[in-house]
This record gives structure tokens, C-alpha cells and sequence, in this order.
């Protein structure tokens, strides 16, 4: 059975989503873009402001579900623009320290314009 899981300090879901689904010891979240909390809107900058947003967004998310970034074992990356792929690494890396399994694609675009989404699988 399946708990889904709804972090307040986390933007809410734009459409028919859950933030995160518990299935088992596992945490599967929805794709995060860098969207503020509080406004709803895309935080200002580009692709590491964006990327810091999405990586507090999971953090949140997965604290809420009970576990942290240190416990993904799959994540999967979308980036607007695959030129932004080193700069995305860059903040990408202080947030998922624990080497998961990851996939990482350039996309033709990202809902509200958004430069990055990314989603994980964590243990719990």
C-alpha cells in the first residue's frame, strides 16, 4: 500500500500529483522545478540559482517522507539546455553527495520554463 506524501515547506503539485508516493522502504518524488515555496513562481537567476531551488524543494520533500538526499539511490536530471550540464553538476553535487544511480537529459522544455527538474527514488 502506498502513503502519499505532501511537505508543506515544498512548492505544491501544479497538477494531478503527489510531491512523493511511500511505496515499501522506498520514496519516489515527483520531478521538483525551481519553484519558490511561498510565491509559486520560478526563482530569479539561472541554471545554479535554479538548480539550489530544486535541490531544497527534494530535500524537503523527502524530509516530510522521512528520509534525505543521502539516501537516493536513483535520481533522474532534465535540463532545458544541455549546455548547462557542468554548472547544473556543480550545485547538483554539494546536495547528492552519495553517488546514486542517475540519469540526466536535455529536454525541449520544462513546465513554467524552468531550466532544471529532478527527481529521486530514496531508501527510507
Amino acid at each position: 500500500m502506498s502513503e502519499k506524501i505532501t511537505a508543506k515547506n515544498a512548492p505544491a503539485a501544479i497538477g494531478p500529483y503527489s510531491q512523493a508516493v511511500k511505496v515499501g522502504d522506498l520514496v519516489f518524488t515527483s520531478g521538483q522545478i525551481a519553484l519558490d515555496p511561498a510565491s509559486g513562481e520560478i526563482v530569479p537567476g539561472g541554471i545554479e540559482e535554479q538548480t539550489e531551488q530544486v535541490m531544497k524543494n527534494l530535500s524537503a520533500v523527502l524530509s516530510a517522507a522521512g528520509t534525505t538526499l543521502d539516501r537516493a539511490v536513483k535520481t533522474t536530471c532534465f535540463l532545458a539546455d544541455i549546455a548547462d550540464f557542468a554548472a547544473f553538476n556543480k550545485v547538483y553535487g554539494k546536495y547528492v553527495t552519495s553517488a546514486p544511480a542517475r540519469s540526466c537529459v536535455a529536454v525541449k522544455a520544462l513546465p513554467k520554463g524552468a531550466l532544471c527538474e529532478v527527481e529521486v527514488i530514496a531508501e527510507l
